[in-house]
């Protein structure tokens, strides 16, 4: 086994002529060359695959043929010659042998990336042109961009700084709507439409029972969904009773909470079927007590504008039966309603509301509990 690679000097000789006698002067055979270790070439410096040379001198395939350019490259830069010596004629020469060994029936390359000797060409030159010297400042450059996150397209970053998370009326949880001015716990939806009512509508017939207009309903919907903190009252939308009264009652049934929880939905429920009037009402008053704090002041808030409500109701004629009816199955549910509780928990949700309406200033009072009692 030969125990040195040939030199830089002889294999260029070789490929410029294509023969082995320089090779052979030093004693080594093309089937010597063709057996070299993988270890001795790189011993030595070189690049190399499973077979260095064939008997005609030529690459077995296309990394053969890029393991021999690299290796004269290398090995010319680290003799201290220049790498740009060999590097037309060595790639031309490589090139033509290669076509030569090429099947004679393959099929040309109709792929649309051109063909494969253009591609070899230029790949050749590029590994074998040297690189331009850089600055200091340049390599800090390249180090910097490496280390750096890449960077989204600067309409993308512009749109996420200045988007805000507007808040919402209607289908979300009443923590994360627009609260009121002068209650941080109620939604300024509820108080806004509860003025409009009692400005206008305590002696409107039918209140609250009269359903309003559906397009215009969902035209202050959508305003209100993009988030004004401020309402204009004035808008011509706002002077239909019966549009803000479907308004309200559209929100609670959007909610995805209800406002008596899904959590304390059964406690409700049971609590209103105790036989004992006082045991009832003592129940159903710890039960909204232990209410979170939106849902405990909007529903303080509601309620005392349903008893407002039902102090005329010589002239609307909504007793606060009447308006537990329409109220009842949409504050008292729960998320997922199904069509067995509305049938089976129905009344219950009418008598709750009603008993509400009825002792409101005795559920909401911040008094001890006086044990009042209530007829059934």
């Amino acid at each position: 086994m030969p125990s040195r690679v040939p030199s830089l000097r002889m294999l260029r000789s070789f490929f410029t002529d294509g023969s082995l006698d320089s090779l052979g002067s030093r004693g080594h055979s093309s089937s010597d060359l063709a057996d070299v270790p993988l270890s001795a070439v790189r011993k030595e410096g070189w690049l190399h695959c499973k077979q260095v040379l064939t008997k005609k001198g030529k690459a077995e395939d296309r990394e053969d043929m890029l393991a021999w350019i690299r290796g004269i490259r290398d090995s010319s830069r680290a003799e201290g010659e220049d790498p740009g010596f060999a590097s037309q004629a060595l790639i031309s020469k490589k090139l033509n042998d290669y076509r030569k060994v090429s099947p004679a029936g393959a099929k040309p390359d109709s792929s649309p990336k051109g063909s494969r000797g253009l591609g070899l060409r230029a790949e050749f030159l590029r590994q074998a042109e040297p690189s331009a010297p850089r600055s200091p400042r340049q390599d800090a450059a390249g180090a910097k961009d490496e280390s750096s996150p890449p960077k989204a397209p600067w309409g993308i970053n512009l749109m996420k700084k200045n988007k805000k998370a507007t808040p919402r009326a209607f289908g979300v949880r009443l923590e994360e709507c627009q609260p009121a001015p002068d209650n941080k716990n109620v939604p300024l939806i509820v108080e806004a439409c509860c003025k409009v009512v009692e400005d206008r509508g305590l002696e409107y017939l039918g209140i609250y029972r009269v359903p309003g207009n559906n397009a215009v309903v969902a035209s202050l919907q959508e305003q209100l969904n993009k988030g004004a903190t401020e309402i204009n009252l004035q808008d011509e939308r706002w002077q239909d009773l019966n549009v803000i009264s479907s308004l309200l009652k559209s929100f609670f049934r959007k909610l995805p909470e209800p406002l008596f929880t899904d959590n304390r939905y059964s406690d409700f429920i049971e609590a209103n079927r105790i036989e004992d009037a006082s045991e009832r009402m003592k129940t159903l008053r710890r039960l909204i007590r232990d209410l979170p704090g939106h849902y405990y002041e909007t529903l303080k808030f509601l309620v005392g504008h349903l008893k407002t409500i039902a102090d005329h109701s010589e002239k609307n004629k909504m007793e606060p039966r009447n308006l537990a009816l329409v109220f009842g199955p949409t504050l008292v549910r729960t998320s997922e309603d199904n069509m067995t509780d509305m049938v089976t928990h129905m009344p219950d949700r009418y008598k709750i509301v009603e008993t509400l309406i009825q002792h409101s200033d005795w559920f909401f009072s911040d008094g001890e509990d006086k044990g009042e009692k209530v007829g059934v």
